[in-house]
């Protein structure tokens, strides 16, 4: 359960004095690099919080004032890696992807024909020099292409820590010793082929993921690609072509067919069909015009409008998206810590099993091989009349090989990493990792009414007033400060197509707070406002219709119904939540009657009325009390203490900044059906985590003890374990094919 509203003020006092510190970390390979980085962190003095993610390299810190990117550097410089104060880009991660890529290759054009010439000597057909053939191409696979992974073992043991190089290191030089030890004289197996091998499926393992870094920066990349550089002005009746980084708030720029809108504000002039599905993932166009909202990036399909600009630079929708997908790219999910916890001291015993049973062997080489002989019939691979030291070696390496804990290390952020991507395509920004484990065991969603259920902007459905008084009217309302003026206003507008209402002259105006406006038009007198008798009325009302009377001379004349549309897909999403076992729940400040004109509409069955935001809070907590897990939604201020207490909030992204600063979820554009795609890729997401955690929790337990048994060939033990990591790999690569099955 999340803070009260009490808490939530006393912690954004608290966070005003902390500050967060985004950089990249260089060198890490596994999950205990990753443990060993935050460990170094976590010791600095004023550090409250920090997340270090292996597959994006990203870590975000979270400390007092008093810390600086300095102290992290020299922190993380002590245990051998490096910070980078840029997040890696998409360029740098190309860069990466190619290098991995030509180091594998390298590897695969020696140890290919290598491994082709072993199987033929292996088969009976002797290879003359096949021992030197072995210490060359294995020396070349080790220290060229596979300099990295040496350079990375080094560094961590150095620093008197492991990571998974150094079990890879320790295996492959292990490895190419035994066909050293074979030149000299020893009598032992060569083992010099299976060093390259080692390295060269290290290779292909770290190209794989790379690759998938690559593809996932892709969208990142794509975001980027929204972004204008110049935009045009409107400064003294002209048009001027500037910099988007020249341009204040206030501005008026202009935007024409085919143009992409360079910042976000307001449309002040005109009217356009806009493409916002490269934000939304919504297909079809929106239609916008006068006091609507347009956001960066997105593109005028037809139509001239002119906007004032309402964010520049880093508050702008797009940069904001792009950082809130970096940082959910880098968060957890609290079932890591339960991995972290196992590598951190996987490595250390995993190297003591293997000399362990290297001794035994060596020691009791006698005794153990009638064993071996019997296993033989069975496996053929195996050790029969090797000798004590020779298969000594046999078990250690084979023993180191095969416990790599790579895929330990990628279960969760490659999961997290490819949830992430699939969630930014339909629409969704995941903040945090802890929601994605979260949002599958919701058993509540609370929605806020209006800009949540409704649009937020009410709009007339129907009058009964003809075309001159109707006008008389819209120009009565433009002197208002009531918010339902603007609905009959844009009505007019929109429906009569003029704007002569601008020449009608007033006189005597006069509004009068909850009653209504008077003025004069010539010699009659109007008045707009609330009903005298409005239980004629309550038909309408209750469904969730707002009556405005129109008077002349204390006459009626007519009245307008105005009445805030419910969203597109409320309806659907209520009634998909309940075939989820998920109840749905409206909460709202309006009044007992709209609020149930509005539930009923939906579907909901529960809902609360004249609700203030601290009650909303104690509404959370009743369900919390009844063992309820609660989502909220909702787009405004009143909303963010409520979003902060429940376990998962979500915040409309055309709502205010402190409810998308408090929510866990934000819903790029306002489609409340997404609450069903961040509730499914959270099933489908935490599924694969469960499933990678399990193959590679499995493949140890099961393989690392036939290792030490002799009964693992290097040979087969590097195939299964560089096999374990591609599963993994390829699972988390599977959760956007599931959803789009879940989808068709």
């Amino acid at each position: 359960m999340k803070s009260s509203t009490e808490t939530s003020i006393n912690n954004s006092l608290s966070l005003s004095q902390e500050k967060e510190i985004s950089f990249s970390v260089q060198g890490m390979t596994c999950a205990s690099c990753v443990r060993n980085v935050e460990r170094a962190i976590k010791k600095i003095d004023g550090v409250k919080y920090v997340s270090v993610n292996l597959a994006t390299e990203k870590a975000i810190v979270i400390a007092n004032d008093k810390v600086t990117i300095e102290d992290i550097e020299k922190a993380v410089e002590s245990i051998g890696y490096k910070v980078s104060r840029e997040m890696p880009t998409v360029n740098l991660i190309e860069k990466r992807f190619k290098e991995a890529k030509k180091d594998l290759m390298v590897s695969l054009i020696v140890t290919i024909p290598l491994m082709i010439i072993m199987i033929i000597h292996m088969s009976g057909i002797h290879i003359p020099h096949m021992t030197f053939i072995e210490l060359f191409c294995g020396g070349i696979v080790i220290f060229y292409p596979g300099r990295k992974t040496l350079k990375s073992a080094w560094i961590a043991l150095s620093h008197l820590h492991t990571n998974m190089d150094t079990l890879v290191t320790i295996g492959a030089l292990s490895s190419w010793m035994t066909t050293i030890l074979l030149i000299f004289g020893l009598n032992v197996q060569s083992f010099g082929s299976i060093s390259a091998m080692l390295i060269t499926l290290n290779l292909l393992g770290k190209y794989i993921e790379s690759k998938m870094k690559y593809n996932a920066s892709k969208d990142i990349q794509a975001l980027l690609a929204l972004r204008v550089e110049k935009a045009n002005v409107l400064m003294d009746g002209e048009i001027i072509e500037l910099p988007v980084e020249t341009i204040k708030i206030g501005d008026i720029i202009v935007m024409r067919t085919g143009e992409k809108v360079p910042l976000d504000g307001i449309i002040v002039e005109g009217k356009a069909t806009i493409d916002e599905s490269m934000v939304t993932g919504e297909p079809l166009p929106v239609y916008k015009t006068v006091g609507e909202y347009v956001i960066s990036g997105t593109i005028v399909e037809s139509g001239v409008i002119k906007v004032e600009v309402s964010r520049v630079g880093e508050d702008l929708f797009i940069n904001q998206m792009i950082k809130l997908i970096e940082e959910a790219q880098s968060s957890k999910v609290p079932i890591q810590a339960f991995a972290d916890r196992i590598t951190i001291y996987f490595i250390p015993i995993v190297f003591s099993m293997a000399v362990l049973s290297s001794i035994l062997w060596f020691i009791n080489y006698e005794a153990f091989q009638p064993f071996l002989l019997k296993v033989s019939n069975i496996l053929p691979w195996v050790l029969v009349d090797a000798g004590p030291f020779s298969t000594a070696l046999f078990t250690f390496v084979a023993t180191l090989v095969i416990a790599c804990p790579c895929a330990l290390g990628l279960a969760t952020p490659m999961a997290l990493l490819s949830a992430s991507s699939s969630a930014a395509k339909r629409g969704l920004i995941i903040k945090n990792g802890e929601s994605v484990q979260m949002a599958k065991n919701i058993d509540v969603v609370l929605f806020d009414k209006t800009g949540t259920i409704t649009e937020g902007h009410p709009s007339v459905v129907w009058h009964n007033l003809d075309n001159q008084i109707l006008q008389v009217v819209a120009k009565i309302e433009e002197n208002s400060t009531h918010p339902l003026a603007n609905a009959i206003i844009k009505y007019v507008k929109d429906e009569l197509k003029t704007d002569m209402i601008s020449d009608l002259k007033l006189d005597e105006i006069e509004e009068k707070a909850g009653l209504g406006i008077y003025a004069r038009y010539k010699k009659d007198l109007y008045f707009i406002g609330k009903p005298k008798k409005s239980e004629k009325y309550i038909d309408f009302m209750k469904r969730g219709e707002t009556v405005v009377e129109v008077l002349v001379n204390d006459e009626l004349r007519g009245y307008i119904r105005i009445a805030d549309k419910i969203r597109s897909g409320a309806i659907d999403t209520i009634n998909k939540l309940k075939n989820m076992n998920i109840k749905p729940v409206i909460v709202t400040g309006d009044n007992e009657i709209t609020a149930k004109a509005v539930a009923e509409k939906v579907g909901v069955d529960e809902f609360w009325a004249n609700v203030s935001p601290s009650e909303k809070v104690n509404i959370v907590r009743k369900y919390q009390i009844e063992g309820k897990k609660v989502c909220m939604i909702g787009d405004g201020i009143n909303d963010a203490a409520a979003l902060k207490s429940s376990e998962i909030g979500i915040a409309i992204g055309t709502g205010t900044d402190l409810a998308i600063e408090s929510a866990d979820i934000i819903i790029i554009q306002g489609e409340i059906s997404k609450i069903i795609d961040a509730i499914e890729i959270s099933k489908i997401t935490f599924q694969k985590i469960k499933q990678n955690l399990f193959w590679a929790f499995f493949y140890n337990v099961i393989m690392i003890p036939l290792a030490m048994m002799g009964l693992m060939h290097p040979v087969l033990s590097e195939i299964a374990m560089f096999l374990s990591s591609i599963n993994v790999i390829l699972n988390s690569s599977t959760i956007e094919k599931k959803l789009k099955v879940k989808e068709g």
